[in-house]
């Protein structure tokens, strides 16, 4: 990394703060797995931005049980 460049990311966490995790590891609040919201440090801005849409479609779901 060249000098006087950090490596934070421009995308906000997802976190809300309303931490359950349902039957199958995902978060009721924020809904990321349990291994999305382990890794979410570890990963680049795309990858974030991608898992936003599967949190999405996960949260929809959700709404529709």
């Amino acid at each position: 990394m060249p000098y006087g460049q950090n490596n934070r990311s421009t995308v906000e966490t997802p976190c809300v703060r309303h931490c359950c995790l349902d039957s199958n590891d995902v978060c009721l609040g924020c809904h990321r797995s349990l291994d999305e919201i382990l890794a979410w440090h570890s990963m680049n801005d795309q990858q974030k931005t991608a898992l936003f849409g599967i949190m999405q479609q996960r949260a929809i779901a959700s709404k529709h049980r």
